[in-house]
């Protein structure tokens, strides 16, 4: 009797031309910030400008005499916009033989890439804050030992010291899915965290952690949100700010950022914070004498910058095992 292994399929294998779910991680870093564009056409520099609180006039006048007065104070803070981007060069042999959409999905990873890029810029500025705490005993990085986990005192002794500094709850963010327009949330200052860190905050029950599915409005649950402890809301991404081999005995060092209002901005140049770059078979001129080559890529102009240290706090802490 003939069957399949005497007479193959002439193809061995259904190809599904459906694309497998790439695993990136969720960019959070840039939706809590100040958006504050620069016109086109004008500078690459912006300044941010912030009157200084008078003290409190507690001393009762003297009648007839007229007080000292008070001076104003200044803190001037600027960011240079700087330009990012990549692009994938495609042969026109491979476009004509492939079975992928490879012009949609070469788009899409590119867009993936963007995003990553200008998260983890972000991220980086926020992470060299100078307002710090550690877990355990420790006074610095290097001393943060394999079992300094996150607490809750930890994080309610970094709210304290958000409240002490009059910093205030957050209570929008940019939209994830457009990255310009603003949506509400519910007031609370906002934490990011990896999920190694988020592992030992989900046991931290006892000590007032709240699930989002313990959440009395599901609708006030923002896009990867996790729970929250006290006023802090937090969000998870692996692409939290991860100090490798950078703490005691080489370990790995988490920093767990909680962020309140207009602790920092970012910037771009109006009507080119993202340009998408096709060039087609053929755009090359003489370079590209036989039309072999295409392009596709993307080039975005940003910067992060930190606008009050005292309206943000950094943790740094070990990950259990």
């Amino acid at each position: 009797m003939n069957g399949i292994a005497q007479v193959p399929h002439a193809i061995n294998n259904h190809y599904d031309r459906a694309m497998l779910m790439r695993a990136i991680p969720s960019f959070l870093h840039t939706r809590f910030a100040q958006v504050r564009d620069i016109p086109r056409n004008n500078t690459n520099v912006i300044k941010f400008r912030r009157y200084g609180s008078l003290t409190a006039a507690t001393t009762a006048l003297t009648e007839g005499v007229t007080p000292a007065g008070s001076t104003l104070s200044v803190t001037d803070v600027t960011a240079t916009v700087l330009q990012y981007g990549d692009f994938i060069a495609l042969t026109d042999y491979v476009m004509m033989t492939t079975l992928d959409p490879i012009l949609m999905e070469t788009a899409e990873v590119l867009g993936e890439q963007m995003g990553d890029t200008l998260d983890q810029l972000t991220r980086d500025v926020l992470a060299a804050g100078t307002s710090v705490s550690y877990g355990g005993d420790a006074t610095a990085r290097i001393e943060v030992a394999a079992g300094d986990l996150i607490t809750a005192d930890l994080i309610r002794k970094a709210v304290r010291t958000l409240k002490r500094q009059n910093a205030k709850r957050i209570t929008r963010q940019i939209n994830p899915s457009t990255g310009i327009a603003t949506e509400g949330v519910k007031a609370g200052f906002i934490g990011i965290v990896h999920p190694d860190v988020a592992y030992t905050l989900e046991t931290l029950g006892s000590d007032g952690w709240v699930g989002i599915e313990k959440y009395s409005n599901q609708a006030t649950v923002m896009e990867d949100e996790i729970g929250k402890l006290g006023y802090v809301r937090f969000l998870e991404t692996n692409n939290a700010k991860v100090f490798e081999d950078a703490g005691a005995s080489g370990i790995d060092v988490h920093c767990v950022l909680i962020l309140a209002q207009e602790a920092y901005a970012i910037s771009r140049i109006s009507g080119r914070s993202v340009e998408n770059i096709i060039k087609a078979l053929g755009s090359g001129g003489t370079e590209d004498p036989l039309n072999q080559r295409a392009t596709s890529g993307w080039k975005a102009t940003f910067v992060a910058k930190i606008l009050n240290n005292a309206f943000m706090h950094r943790i740094e802490v070990a990950a259990a095992a």
